[in-house]
């Protein structure tokens, strides 16, 4: 939580209860389903929830603003980012029954109503959002036709619409499909911890 203060240190009380409270959340479900793996636990407020928030360091969603969450799994980054900006509208989907369960669960408890979790695929879901978040389900060039036609044309924020991806490692032969629209920035300029250095984020606006 230390670290959440940190970097966010304009977060209201409610903020930190709910984000205190995601650590016994899915300390109870992962004794119950194996939602993050056990290594991960031992860094949990690290490598899921800040890593998460990386996106929130790119941009500022505004009140209204229509986000999903595509392939969610345990519910990053959509969780964390629906406490961080409560006026927003978050949509996480994941294919998997057990993990939309868990993401269910952990929403309701933490009182969001400004998110949803479903289970479906995002080639089968309807309807537009100003952005689509999410966190190495696959290489970009397999990613983007699945959400193709799913971004709004209406422009609301500084950055163009479009894909916000959560990424590490080498991406060059990925990212150059997209060489002319694609931006990306080094987590490290935003958060120094060592889990960082190879991690960015991937902005491809579609609009």
């Amino acid at each position: 939580m230390d670290l959440i203060l940190k970097y966010f240190p304009n977060i209201t009380e409610r903020q930190r209860e709910q984000f205190a409270a995601l650590l016994p959340l899915y300390e109870d479900w992962n004794s119950k389903i194996n939602v993050i793996s056990r290594k991960d636990m031992e860094h949990f407020y690290v490598h899921h929830v800040l890593h998460s928030l990386a996106i929130a360091k790119v941009v500022q969603f505004r009140p209204m603003a229509e986000v999903l969450d595509v392939g969610t799994g345990g519910g990053f980054p959509g969780v964390p980012l629906a406490i961080l900006f409560p006026e927003s509208r978050f949509t996480l989907i994941d294919s998997i029954g057990k993990k939309i369960k868990v993401v269910s669960d952990v929403i309701g408890q933490l009182g969001l109503a400004n998110a949803k979790a479903m289970q479906i695929r995002a080639e089968q879901l309807g309807g537009e959002f100003d952005f689509i978040v999410s966190r190495a389900v696959t290489a970009l060039p397999e990613f983007v036709p699945w959400v193709k036609g799913k971004i709004s044309p209406s422009q609301y924020h500084q950055l163009r619409n479009g894909i916000l991806y959560l990424k590490g490692g080498d991406l060059d032969a990925e990212l150059r499909p997209f060489a002319k629209k694609v931006h990306t920035w080094n987590i490290t300029e935003f958060f120094s911890e060592e889990f960082f250095e190879t991690k960015k984020v991937i902005h491809l606006p579609l609009s």
